[in-house]
């Protein structure tokens, strides 16, 4: 088949072409790297916001690359908001993918109106981005993301629009199953979320007395991530512990320098507000590491997976989060060694990128 892969979510559609092209089927990944990340892309679609007329350069770069958008027999999108252009000016794009392409698929990997209005509805999940039980979590972030893309905005009907169209919709984690899935059952499924594990090396750490941690800070997303909280808590266990661990902080680095900070490190925070790992927390398994992060049952068992528990679950409380760091800590050396086994395990198991896409073509292949 000929494929072509729209947008970016730290490196999930370069990862899915790996395995497709290992198939032997035709693949094209279009996308900006996700912004500084700067993932591997085969055509770049970057936006230059401080330059003059930035927005208008985009809109032609875009148009130019249109005869490079037709003739697939698949097109998949990252999100809803796959261009960086306002949400009605991306409609008439993808109306163009529509008439020239075969099927048209949706991504439900991040940020969109269907994961906010279950975040909100405060009954779909424990805890998310937006509620903690019946509470709103109510922060800068969570307020322009709800008015983002909520209450008619241009966003939102774009979402609605596109999940109405398409021939289907593909969810990479629990929680974005689970917003799909009242409105959109028919044609939806999850699929885990590839990693090749062949192009990562598992490094061999030199002998350490400290267990370091590693937290990488988006400067934008800090409090929508809930890094505010996990760092809270990680300072406070390395003042308690200043013998025992050590911290790595990354801000804003473009992927390959996260991926070696990952390397030298025991212990990857991310995501305090997830249920499931994301595409950060998995290559930290992947790399043999252990994940303090979203690990709830329902990550487990929407894969059937009923032995392996590697990663570290915490709730969105920081005494939560410092004394499962803590714990980890006076962990003796053999339990630290033999979950980062049980890491790499997991990763393979479940998210090989060839497995992976084994699952995206069987499900693209099953809608008519």
């Amino acid at each position: 088949m000929k494929i072509l892969l729209i947008g970016e979510y730290s490196n999930l559609h370069w990862g899915l072409s790996e395995g497709l092209r290992e198939a032997g089927h035709k693949v094209c990944v279009l996308s900006n790297g996700d912004f500084w990340k700067n993932y591997k892309r085969d055509i770049s679609l970057v936006r230059h916001d401080g330059q003059p007329f930035a927005g208008i350069r985009y809109m032609l770069d875009t148009i130019s690359l249109l005869p490079k958008m037709r003739g697939y027999d698949i097109v998949q999108l990252i999100n809803p908001m796959f261009l960086e252009l306002k949400a009605e000016r991306i409609a008439p794009f993808y109306r163009y993918l529509r008439r020239h392409n075969g099927k048209i698929f949706l991504g439900a990997f991040g940020m969109d109106a269907l994961w906010v209005r279950a975040g909100t509805d405060r009954k779909s999940f424990r805890y998310s981005d937006f509620n903690i039980g019946s509470k709103p979590v109510d922060n800068e972030s969570t307020r322009e993301l709800i008015a983002d893309w909520s209450g008619g905005t241009a966003k939102e009907k774009l979402n609605y629009m596109i999940a109405d169209d398409c021939d289907g919709i593909i969810a990479g984690m629990y929680e974005y199953h689970t917003a799909y899935k009242e409105r959109y059952d028919k044609k939806l499924t999850y699929i885990p979320m590839p990693i090749n594990v062949g192009n990562i090396a598992v490094p061999q750490n030199e002998a350490h007395n400290k267990l370091r941690f590693f937290i990488g800070i988006q400067k934008s997303r800090n409090q929508y991530k809930g890094t505010d909280i996990m760092l809270n808590a990680l300072l406070r266990i390395n003042k308690t512990y200043p013998d025992k661990c050590e911290i790595l902080k990354a801000e804003n680095v473009p992927f390959e320098e996260y991926s070696q900070m990952i390397n030298s490190c025991d212990v990857l925070l991310d995501q305090l507000y997830g249920y499931s790992p994301g595409m950060n927390a998995l290559l930290a398994l992947a790399k043999g590491k252990i994940v303090v992060g979203g690990a709830e049952e329902e990550c487990y068992d929407i894969l059937g997976e009923h032995h392996l528990r590697p990663m570290v679950n915490v709730i969105p409380d920081e005494e939560d989060v410092y004394n499962k760091l803590e714990k980890l800590v006076l962990s003796p050396a053999e339990d630290i060694k033999r979950m980062k086994k049980e890491s790499l395990l997991y990763v393979k198991k479940h998210h090989d990128h060839r497995r992976v896409a084994e699952q995206y073509i069987k499900f693209w292949n099953s809608k008519r």
